[in-house]
């Protein structure tokens, strides 16, 4: 017998605790990959103003899988402040979200593009009708005791509707056989203090990437010489910044981009999701 194999039988013998192997911890989801539908709940922010999706169900990018109760931190952007305001009026925060999912530096990042809440706002419980209303009468309402059940259309609807009528057939567009007419909604007051912010596209533009006194990066517009005013973009993690940032760490000066990417805006501060950086290269004076 061996010295090897006999030392290894006392070892066990002796109860010698050998270390477990630990397993890996599952791979990210791949940058870019479009994930619709999924539910989950809406998590309070910490001191830094960082908010959580914890998923409902299991998430795949049909490579990997994310399980539930997972969470999932949602980056800065104007459909997640959107839903910040929405869900202060939500004792229960849950939602259905469409988000592009980014990966930096092994973990994974939501960017929400589309919410739907799917619970009930703080404001129903007031306004739900009385229980203890007596309920009404179906034989009140003579149409609803007709043969037919054809309810009268009023005629200031009616006037409406043949008012709308006549001004598309001057416009020269077909009209429907439908008697119904769409219109489009009028904005509320609110909207109209507070317009809407939607995403915009930054595509093919000159930038230099800069370190802040942080530790982050941003990228500031390269104006070429000519007396523009600076526009710069708080950066969201993503794998193209992390490659950009790779790139500017390895030599000692400034690096020229030339970027793409989504810009939105979260609180008043502009942010840029990249989804394309590539290297500008200097030939000397020309």
């Amino acid at each position: 017998m061996s010295t090897k194999l006999l030392i290894l039988i006392l070892a066990l013998s002796s109860g010698t605790n050998i270390p477990n192997i630990q397993t890996p911890p599952p791979a990210p989801l791949r940058d870019g990959f479009i994930l619709r539908d999924i539910d989950g709940r809406l998590t309070c922010p910490d001191s830094n103003d960082v908010w959580f999706f914890e998923l409902d169900s299991d998430v795949t990018d049909n490579e990997t899988v994310i399980k539930a109760r997972t969470k999932l931190r949602l980056l800065p952007s104007a459909t997640l402040e959107k839903i910040i305001t929405d869900a202060n009026e939500r004792s229960v925060k849950h939602y259905r979200l469409d988000v592009r999912v980014t990966q930096y530096k092994g973990g994974n990042f939501l960017f929400p593009f589309y919410f739907l809440p799917i619970s009930t706002p703080k404001t129903s419980e007031s306004t739900s009708p009385d229980k203890t209303a007596p309920a009404k009468d179906s034989t009140d309402d003579p149409n609803l005791n007709d043969e037919n059940n054809i309810l009268t259309i009023p005629p200031d609807v009616l006037e409406k509707i043949e008012a709308a009528r006549a001004k598309i057939a001057q416009s020269g567009q077909r009209i429907s056989n439908s008697d119904e007419i769409s219109t489009d909604r009028q904005k509320s007051a609110t909207e109209k203090q507070n317009p809407p912010v939607y995403d915009s596209a930054l595509i093919d533009r000159a930038a230099i990437l800069v370190e802040q006194k942080n530790g982050g990066f941003t990228f500031v517009l390269d104006a070429l010489g000519r007396n523009a005013p600076q526009v710069w973009f708080q950066l969201l993690p993503c794998e193209a910044l992390e490659l950009s940032e790779l790139i500017q760490s390895a030599v000692p000066d400034p690096v020229r981009f030339k970027i793409a990417g989504i810009v939105t805006k979260y609180k008043g501060t502009n942010y840029l999701l990249l989804q394309k950086a590539t290297r500008i290269y200097s030939q000397g004076n020309f």
